[in-house]
């Protein structure tokens, strides 16, 4: 003999599981959302990278104004300064490329950060460019190692909070994971600004480190993925209404 369900048992699994469709659809609905967001903001940064990209460099802002620039207002600008590298107190912050830095060479290297002092004698850290693993001595790239004051034009940047992922920095080994320039300088004995500059110029002679114009390259793939997102949400809800019509067509056990 079948087991007899007790009454409302079945009205009970269908709630239940209509609960968890309802709240997995939900979460779909808001990936989707999501993902539109991300595209507004990231149709926001290109548009505002094309920009300032493309306007003629500026003199770098005053010591004074430092603590007061935002990153909104100031990122990515241009900028030229008169500066004398301290070669001996370079730094390499490990990379395996970017998209938004053109002719890179791809696969794994090091960008070289050096202090760089003004004439008023304080400090910028500087993106000098990309040396591959191979060049990682600063011995190997000798014609690289510009000396005396020079025009330094390159793009103001920020940094980028290190993940969870990111392994530690090592000094001892002079390697560092994440473009922060703050305690880069600390461990070179310098205090420095509160920015960044990718280098785009002087050139060395035989181009290591290698400086790289930046450009608004960045993937925005986001309506694809909010596409995707809808998509399984409205798939679900047609699975479920399939399931539920066809539980009420059949015969009752």
């Amino acid at each position: 003999m079948k087991p007899v369900a007790p009454p409302g048992a079945g009205r009970r699994d269908f709630l239940l599981r209509g609960l968890v469709v309802l709240a997995a659809f939900l979460v779909l609905v808001g990936l989707g959302t999501w993902q539109l967001q991300r595209r507004a903001w990231k149709q926001d940064l290109l548009a505002t990278l094309t920009e300032r990209l493309a306007a003629p460099p500026v003199p770098l802002p005053d010591p004074a104004e430092w603590p007061r620039l935002s990153r909104e207002q100031y990122e990515f600008r241009r900028v030229v300064f008169p500066a004398e590298y301290l070669l001996d107190r370079d730094a390499l912050v490990y990379s395996i490329g970017s998209s938004l830095r053109a002719g890179e060479p791809t696969g794994p290297g090091y960008y070289v950060f050096t202090p760089a002092r003004l004439l008023n004698g304080r400090i910028v850290m500087v993106n000098r460019g990309f040396v591959p693993e191979a060049l990682r001595d600063p011995a190997t790239r000798a014609e690289g190692q510009i000396a005396g004051t020079v025009a330094v034009l390159g793009v103001l940047r920020w940094p980028d909070p290190p993940s969870m992922f990111t392994p530690a920095a090592e000094p001892g080994k002079n390697l560092w994971f994440a473009r922060d320039p703050a305690p880069i300088a600390a461990a070179k004995g310098v205090q420095a600004a509160p920015f960044y500059v990718e280098q785009e110029s002087p050139f060395p002679a035989k181009g290591w480190p290698l400086p790289a114009h930046l450009r608004p390259n960045l993937p925005n793939n986001h309506l694809q993925y909010a596409i995707t997102w809808y998509g399984l949400a409205a798939a679900l809800l047609l699975v479920f209404i399939a399931w539920a019509v066809g539980r009420r067509r059949r015969p009752a056990d």
